[in-house]
């Protein structure tokens, strides 16, 4: 009862969020850390075995699904400075500060502390960067960032651990490069498994709920080979969403409806958690004020950090390697890289990470309170400044004219190519005349939707007319089956059938 309450307030504080515009994941933070001290709610701790596979494997399987593999193959170089270069980076930084500024915390403790506070969730950044038009590379970059750094900060959060007794960066090493390297090999081998089941099976439905397995078993069957199981996940929802065009259309409307239904109900459950989590830290820790100042200083340091990391790292490598400078004709200014560093929200992963931190471990209440400071606070400091910061600089998506001119050119192409294909099914006979008519009129229609696009944007093109005026029409007729289905003239059955044919067709005319 208490996971079907927390579920529903989740949903029902993003609801509200989505309702005034307001992000709802940092809405749904600070009311978790109110209702934390509210009388009668009990103690939420999370177990960071079921968070990872429960929570963390479908949320980057659905991004993975999501995400252009040609796009992310393209950035390779910016995303793995993040991924793997960054994470480290703040890893050994945080570790550093916070040994010096907690009194009697090990070396080995604030490294663990570090490599748990390593990684960013995107999941915030993504959605304000999407609603507030982010350029294409500076989405790629964060998103492809998230795909990686979680293998990585968790590789090196159980190396920390291990390296609290003793510690061998050599050991370190090999464990990230076996279990990155058999993680990936692990998604890919069950992608190509899952996609030529799917393929044989010609059934939409047992091929949605075979994908539904998939960040699953990709996470357990990574582990169960003692590799990672979030490239697992990540290599296997890459090739899938890749290769998602060879599938049937029903599986495609019916996968991209399951997993953003469940990425809304997962990410609430989660950023509700984290807020939830304040009570139980804050009586674990018994903080005073020197920890506080401490908490503040760590916090600083994450922030700084990524600063520190972002800027030569876009720079230094095309200064020093002109092969760099010449494939990257199109660099990322200082706004999109400032853009990029302040977007470095924790989530989920830290806290997990912190639960997993073993009892034994000297300083642990310590490390668990500065990981849920540090989670909490960028997530509502920089979270709430990042749409005045991105209005404030002045970013804009650069390339939305170029992509709908791209757009037009090949939706031109497709259009000739089908009414070639027209002409030789007309040539066999076989084809009324109207109904070749009409077919043409709807090549024609979506041929020249594209370069209307281009057109004056202040006044009401002819697609976006023919849009309009289908939507109404298509009302009409699911108005008039409602109708018969209440007067008993036709079943449920009917109704479910035709509307469905209607739905298809009103989700046709959708345009983002």
């Amino acid at each position: 009862m208490e996971l079907l309450l927390l579920l529903a307030g989740s949903l029902a504080c993003t609801a509200l969020a989505r309702r005034f515009d307001a992000p709802a994941p940092l809405v749904l933070v600070a009311v978790g850390l109110v209702v934390s001290f509210a009388p009668g709610v009990p103690e939420f701790r999370l177990d960071p075995e079921l968070v990872l596979l429960l929570v963390l494997a479908p949320l980057l399987y659905s991004a993975a699904l999501d995400s252009s593999y040609l796009d992310i193959k393209a950035n390779m170089r910016p995303i793995g400075l993040l991924a793997v270069g960054l994470v480290l980076f703040t890893t050994a930084v945080v570790g550093v500060v916070a040994h010096l500024l907690v009194p009697g915390l090990p070396l080995g403790s604030a490294l663990v502390l570090g490599a748990v506070v390593a990684p960013p969730d995107a999941v915030a950044a993504v959605a304000i960067g999407r609603k507030l038009g982010l350029p294409r590379r500076a989405m790629t970059l964060l998103t492809g960032e998230s795909l990686g750094n979680d293998a990585t900060a968790l590789t090196a959060f159980k190396v920390a651990v291990a390296g609290v007794a003793a510690f061998s960066w050599t050991d370190g090493v090999t464990t990230l490069l076996v279990t990155s390297i058999g993680g990936v090999l692990v998604g890919l081998v069950l992608g190509v498994a899952v996609h030529a089941i799917r393929l044989r099976l010609n059934d939409g439905i047992l091929e949605s709920a075979l994908g539904l397995l998939v960040p699953f078993g990709a996470y357990l069957l990574a582990e169960e080979a003692h590799t990672s199981g979030v490239l697992a996940v990540v290599a296997a929802g890459l090739y899938l969403g890749h290769n998602a065009t060879q599938a049937g259309f029903a599986t495609r409307l019916q996968e991209t409806a399951v997993w953003q239904s469940l990425d809304v109900l997962l990410e609430s459950l989660v950023f509700a958690l984290i807020g939830l989590q304040l009570r139980t830290v804050v009586s674990d820790a018994r903080p005073d004020w020197d920890l506080v100042a401490a908490s503040a200083g760590v916090l600083l340091a994450v922030i700084v950090s990524r600063f520190v990391w972002m800027f030569p790292s876009a720079y230094v490598p095309r200064w020093l390697f002109p092969h760099i400078r010449r494939r990257e004709k199109n660099p990322p200014g200082w706004r999109q890289i400032t853009v990029i560093s302040w977007a470095g929200m924790r989530g989920v992963v830290s806290l997990a990470a912190a639960a997993a931190i073993p009892l034994d471990m000297p300083g642990r209440e310590v490390v668990v309170l500065l990981a849920f400071v540090v989670t909490v606070g960028t997530l509502l400091l920089q979270g709430m400044t990042l749409p005045a910061l991105i209005r404030g600089l002045g970013i804009r998506a650069e390339d939305g004219q170029d992509r709908v001119l791209a757009e037009a050119q090949v939706q031109d192409e497709a259009a000739r190519a089908a009414r070639a294909r027209l002409d030789e099914i007309t040539a066999e006979g076989n084809t009324p005349r109207h109904l070749t008519d009409r077919l043409r009129g709807l090549a024609e229609h979506r041929g020249n939707a594209a370069w209307e696009r281009l057109g004056r944007q202040d006044t009401e093109n002819p697609a976006a007319a023919f849009r309009r005026v289908r939507r109404e029409m298509l009302n009409a007729e699911r108005a008039v089956f409602v109708a018969a289905r209440d007067r008993g003239d036709i079943d449920d059955e009917i109704l479910r059938r035709v509307q469905r044919e209607l739905d298809l067709e009103e989700a046709a005319l959708a345009r983002n």
